[in-house]
């Protein structure tokens, strides 16, 4: 396709990113809990930024302050944190995958049930909440959100068992999908890892008191201590008399999402054992390997782009240099009133150093492809600088399945590599040359010498299209009995 030929590239440019989830929080036993959890919150401000909340508990009552926008817009003042004591809390940040931007849908959740008070908080999607949702409704329900994790509140508070824990992992065995849960009732603090370890999901202390996070940033802003990663489907609960591990699935090898390395943790987070900002360098030593370019200058696209081009500048003996500078004080709901505006779109976040592009062979290097509106876009800038050539380096393999796992891709006539072969794609964008890392190189970076062709050792649905789990709200087919027996069969 020829540019000429190029669909709307006046659209939201912000859509052309793979959006991140959302981010989850937790700490027991602490005199300044909630504080401590908005602190938490500011470090995964990255994981979500259409909303926030936090739950506290102070030993008689909850307390809940929840918000649409930033943490440090919401919960950076005295009054705020003043109206959520306790010892106890839970928070999360928010980028909705399912359910509207409104109040009602910002996490956490929470529900008198009959055995007290029930705070949870979720990152991921659950694929089967649309279902579990229109069977409780029809059962009468009445539920107040639109988002998936309400189903978790009603699950609970349905179970026939006597103890909490028991009531948890029975509502946990009714639902598939990505899940990382943190929640809270009057006496303990529980995490919840879906079977297959999607989702991440940590453990720390600070000053003796455990502490739950998506991502050890959080655990580094407070000066907590890494102790472990909660395992795939394991619940952990902790209380006054310390912790308590439940296995209640059949064991199986974990599947982490390897979107997480890619594009979603902080570059400084360690996941799964994995320095991010190591596998990301690695990925553009990896694509630099297998599609050299010569060029004069390696720019990498910001900030997404930074590790992957520094690792490919490395590999490459070629020179780095910042051939874009991006405005970080342009937020997500910036108004776009007129046409003429929304056409600079991406100038307003991205502008070329024209002193280091013009007359110049260039490499870009980006982390991902979703529409390629914005690659297109960025293209355009560089030739417009001055730039000789061109060249785009993808620092992953091509988009060709969308995400039903919490991030939020596009359908799939949507994604550009989903329509396009590579050399349409390159017409596409504009790009002298284009080239993607292979799922084999980013299975390198990861330090795993080949993909397992049978049981792959990571979630790679995106790239090939093999889904790890049920799609119950896609397919309308659902598992008899749920996610156990799948589970067990699976081995």
């Amino acid at each position: 396709m020829d540019q000429a030929e190029l669909p709307d590239l006046d659209l939201d440019l912000n859509s052309d990113r793979l959006r991140e989830e959302c981010g989850v929080f937790g700490i027991f036993g602490h005199p300044d809990a909630a504080a401590i959890t908005a602190l938490g919150l500011h470090a995964l401000q990255h994981r979500g930024q259409e909303a926030a909340g936090i739950v506290s508990f102070d030993g008689k009552r909850f307390h809940s302050e929840r918000r649409l926008g930033l943490v440090g817009d919401n919960f950076s003042r005295r009054e705020v944190i003043d109206r959520l004591p306790g010892t106890s809390a839970i928070g999360h940040v928010r980028y909705s995958t399912t359910g509207e931007t409104i109040l009602r849908n910002v996490q956490p959740l929470f529900a008198e049930l009959e055995g007290g008070g029930f705070a949870i908080g979720h990152n991921g999607n659950l694929t089967n909440g649309l279902t579990v949702r229109r069977n409780l409704v029809r059962e009468g329900a009445m539920m107040q959100s639109t988002t998936d994790t309400e189903v978790m509140l009603h699950l609970v508070a349905r179970a026939r068992r006597n103890r909490f824990v028991d009531k948890f992992i029975e509502a946990l065995r009714q639902i598939e999908g990505a899940y990382s849960f943190v929640a809270l009732t009057n006496k303990k603090l529980i995490g919840a890892r879906d079977p297959l370890g999607i989702r991440p999901l940590v453990l720390g202390k600070l000053d003796g008191y455990p502490i739950l996070a998506s991502e050890t940033c959080a655990l580094d802003i407070i000066g907590a201590k890494y102790v472990r990663d909660i395992e795939n489907g394991e619940v952990l609960v902790l209380d006054e008399e310390g912790a308590h591990i439940h296995k209640p699935f059949p064991p199986m090898a974990a599947r982490p999402c390897i979107f997480e390395y890619i594009y979603f943790a902080r570059p400084d987070s360690i996941v799964g054992g994995r320095p991010v900002y190591d596998v990301r360098k690695k990925s553009g030593a990896e694509l630099a390997r297998e599609a050299p370019a010569a060029a004069d200058v390696i720019v990498p696209v910001p900030d997404s782009g930074v590790p992957a081009a520094i690792g490919f500048a490395q590999a490459s003996g070629i020179p780095y240099e910042l051939g874009i500078i991006r405005n970080h004080y342009v937020g997500r709901t910036f108004i776009e009133p007129t046409q003429h505006i929304r056409q600079l779109g991406v100038r307003l976040k991205h502008s070329a150093n024209r002193a280091v592009v013009a007359g110049k062979r260039i490499v870009l290097v980006d982390d991902s492809i979703v529409r390629g509106t914005t690659s297109t876009k960025i293209v355009q800038m560089m030739r417009e600088a001055g730039a000789k050539e061109v060249h785009f380096r993808i620092a992953s393999p091509p988009i060709t399945h969308p995400d039903y796992y919490g991030i939020d891709t596009p359908e799939r006539d949507k994604l550009l590599a989903a329509t396009h072969d590579l050399e349409g794609m390159r017409k596409f964008i504009g790009a002298d040359s284009l080239a993607f890392l292979s799922v084999s190189g980013i299975y390198r970076a990861m330090g795993v010498e080949a993909r397992d062709p049978v049981r792959p050792q990571f979630t790679d649905h995106c790239f090939t299209g093999e889904y790890p789990t049920n799609l119950t709200d896609q397919t309308g087919q659902q598992s008899q009995p749920r996610q156990l027996s799948l589970l067990a069969e699976a081995g």
